[in-house]
Order: C-alpha cells, then structure tokens, then sequence
C-alpha cells in the first residue's frame, strides 16, 4: 500500500493501521515523491490526499492512471461535492472526506479490494456482438477492428451495459457495482462517462446497438438484431 500525505501524523497513524492489516506500507509526503513511488513499485492500493504540495493529488491520480489501473482512494479536508465527483471522474474507486477514523479507511480498503478482486474474476472474459469486441483483461474495445481508446472506467460501464442487453441500469445501479457510491448527486459523474462514452463509440458505425437513455431511468445497451 503507498499512502500519500502531507500531513506526516496522518501518515503514521494510516501506516500503523494498513500494517495491522497485514500491508507493507511505503509513504510519500508531496505529489513529485508519491508518483515516484508508484512508477518504482507495484501497490495493492494507494491513499492519495488531495492537497499536497509540488502536485495535488488530482494531478498525480491523473498521472497514475495513464500507466495503471491499481486502486486509488483520495482524501481531502474537503468535501464539496464537484471535488468529490473530478475525483471520481479521473479514475478515483473511493473517496474520504477529514477527519475520518482510522478504522473507516481500512473498512473502506477492504470495500475496494473486494470489487477489484470480484471484477478480476471476470477480467479473462472476452464479449463480441455483431461488430463490437470488449477484452476486459485487456481494457481493449473494438468496433470493425478499429481500437477504441477508452478509459478504465468507460470500458467498464461499456463491458456492464453491453453483457446485460436490453437491461436498464438506473444511475444509481451503476454507481453502486463500478463505484460503490450512493451518495446524493453523484448520479451526474455517470452521465459525464457515458456522453464521453457514445462520442468515442460513435467513431466508427455500429448500425445494429446502441447505448440508449431510458428518460427517467437510466441507460442500456439496445441490441436491435
């Protein structure tokens, strides 16, 4: 585990309870220093703090999700709602607002690492219909061959959408398995994935499916053969 903060009292009281978890724990105390260890190492999870100095942690999670999919919770001393939704929307799988317990980040830790390790059980799976191939163990999409350059989290709304067809998925449904949120207002983060979603889709034709709103619903993925 790499926790990330520059509040060094914060950091020994995480690092003291991640390793009564049985996590070896490597520190960092600004943003230069924490991507510097995730490109040197190989984490089960990181605690990202928002605030930090040389880069904010909005910046490093960026950065870490440019060359990886580990798991990312952030923390801030902040709690408006935009922050917590940009958090979520650049790759964040939690966020925990100051001052928490101690004993409520590692429950939230557990909660990530048990989503993570039940979508690893599907990550072999490979799904095709008409001209559409989504590798999950991969994060690889194609249309007609043609790679689709998604994000992690659009081929994963893609991959739940599309191995369900016809079946509509509430905001809320979504946010609760990709995310595990249900917090009020969170809904517009999936909105802001599937618009980015159905621009990049819509690259190359796919006459026969379609990602559909259901107006006051949700979304589903709409075979029509």
């Amino acid at each position: 585990m790499l926790i990330a903060d520059d509040n060094r009292q914060i950091v020994a009281v995480l690092k003291a309870y991640a390793e009564k978890e049985g996590f070896t724990v490597t520190t960092a105390f600004d943003g230069p220093g924490a991507l510097e260890k995730v490109r040197a190492g190989n984490f089960a999870i990181i605690l990202l703090d928002v605030m930090m100095p040389g880069l904010d942690g909005f910046t490093v999670c960026r950065e870490i999700r440019r060359q990886s999919s580990v798991p990312v919770i952030m923390i801030t001393a902040r709690g408006e709602d935009f922050e917590r939704i940009m958090g979520l929307d650049i790759g964040a799988d939690d966020y925990i607002v100051k001052p928490f317990s101690p004993g409520e980040v590692m429950a939230r830790v557990r909660a990530v690492l048990r989503r993570v390790a039940q979508a690893d059980d599907t990550k072999a799976q490979i799904f095709t219909y008409e001209n559409l191939l989504i590798n999950l163990a991969e994060y690889r999409t194609e249309i007609d061959g043609t790679c689709i350059p998604l994000t992690k989290k659009e081929t994963e709304i893609l991959w739940t959408l599309a191995t369900n067809k016809n079946k509509v998925f509430t905001r809320d449904n979504l946010l609760n398995s990709l995310w595990g949120y249900d917090y009020a207002g969170d809904t517009r983060t999936v909105d802001s994935h599937i618009k980015r979603l159905r621009a990049k889709l819509e690259q190359v034709p796919h006459g026969s499916w379609e990602i559909k709103t259901v107006w006051g619903v949700g979304y589903k993925f709409e075979a029509t053969l």
